[in-house]
């Protein structure tokens, strides 16, 4: 989100009043004041922005985040492939190794065995993962 900002703004001036919406936004969700600091910071620091926004510098910085690549999204055959998404809680560790052991025991004979099962987590949604969505 954070990154949208200043790809989206063209001036610093758009770009503070879209951040101060962002920070009020997160604290009317409760977050702490240092805490989306805190994040806001780490974002930066994670694309090597170390640097004060000002008048001078915003387009240079805005550049440098526009041209920061974007993950290029592979297709995916959701005929050959299936998701097997769990919550991960610490009894879960091995719950990969034996449900594919299940898997072959059950389907290893069968036609549905041409599917390969993909087993993932899902994510709990956090501040982190907001602020750097780039999509």
């Amino acid at each position: 989100m954070l990154l949208r900002a200043i790809r989206y703004c063209s001036t610093l001036q758009a770009y503070l009043k879209e951040r101060s919406k962002l920070r009020m936004a997160l604290l009317l969700n409760k977050y702490p004041g240092h805490f989306i600091d805190q994040q806001f910071n780490a974002v930066l620091q994670k694309f090597n922005i170390n640097e004060i926004f000002t008048i001078n510098n915003y387009y240079s910085i805005r550049q440098k985040v526009i041209n920061i690549p974007f993950k290029e999204k592979v297709p995916i055959d959701y005929t050959t492939k299936m998701f097997v998404h769990f919550t991960y809680c610490s009894n879960m560790k091995a719950f990969p190794q034996k449900f594919h052991a299940l898997w072959n025991k059950y389907f290893g004979e069968s036609p549905i065995n041409d599917i390969t099962p993909i087993l993932g987590t899902r994510n709990v949604p956090n501040l982190q993962r907001r602020l750097i969505n780039t999509h």
